[in-house]
């Protein structure tokens, strides 16, 4: 469904100095803009994660379960449409994950849970990606291209909050999920190409096997990124 794109600027302002106010409770604002994203957008539900310090995205805001459920899923698999639009920095999109052949796992979790076309920008501070926003439809659906450029721009009042936070030293233990973020996302980008090329893998399972590395040893992805790129070899 296009996107009106008068009432999307209207919304938005609206909304960004309503959250801009709210910058000492970080969370509860990021719910509200989950709220409002449903309202605006006419979809099903909407969620946010935001990257842990091993650079997993998280739930932290949804506006209802079965959006949490996803959100949940797609941190225990690395698959789905969040964990791609993260990994690669881009929007990405799904028919309906529930029969997507790109991510298999997330396919049979999210059976019979009511969520189905997906669509998921990364949510970014500067240019680094820390997070990411998603809306979806209880029914498949080809997203088209109004729907992704006015998600693009709701995904900067996201951004918008989190900076307010961060500058008012009120985001609490998020500010430090978010800094590392920025401190090692070129980093991890790198070691990511680096088992890209080695391996001819894709992005994502090059990702999963750098957090599957961090998870087992107890080490942080950066670390791990840094080790590989140094010696050419993952910590055993």
């Amino acid at each position: 469904m296009p996107v009106d794109a008068d009432a999307l600027s209207a919304s938005l302002r609206v909304l960004a100095a309503r959250t801009n106010g709210q910058s000492n409770a970080v969370i509860p604002a990021l719910q509200d803009v989950t709220v409002a994203c449903v309202d605006l957008f006419r979809v099903t539900g909407s969620g946010i994660m935001i990257a842990d310090e091993q650079n997993i995205t998280r739930y932290v805001a949804a506006s209802d379960g079965p959006g949490r459920f996803m959100e949940e899923a797609e941190s225990r698999t690395g698959q789905g449409v969040c964990a791609q639009a993260f990994v690669d920095n881009r929007v990405v999109d799904s028919r309906d994950v529930c029969v997507d052949p790109r991510w298999p796992k997330l396919a049979t979790l999210m059976a019979g849970r009511g969520v189905h076309a997906v669509l998921g920008i990364p949510v970014r501070l500067g240019a680094i990606p820390v997070g990411t926003l998603d809306v979806y439809r209880d029914r498949s659906h080809d997203w088209d291209e109004s729907e992704r450029r006015a998600l693009v721009r709701y995904g900067d009042v996201v951004a918008t909050t989190l900076t307010a936070a961060l500058r008012a030293h009120t985001a609490g233990e998020l500010a430090g999920q978010l800094q590392y973020a920025l401190d090692y996302r070129v980093v991890i980008e790198r070691a990511v190409g680096y088992l890209m090329a080695q391996d001819a893998v894709d992005s994502t399972v090059a990702f999963n096997r750098l957090r599957r590395v961090a998870r087992s040893s107890r080490t942080k992805i950066g670390d791990v990124a840094e080790q590989l790129l140094s010696t050419g070899r993952l910590p055993s």
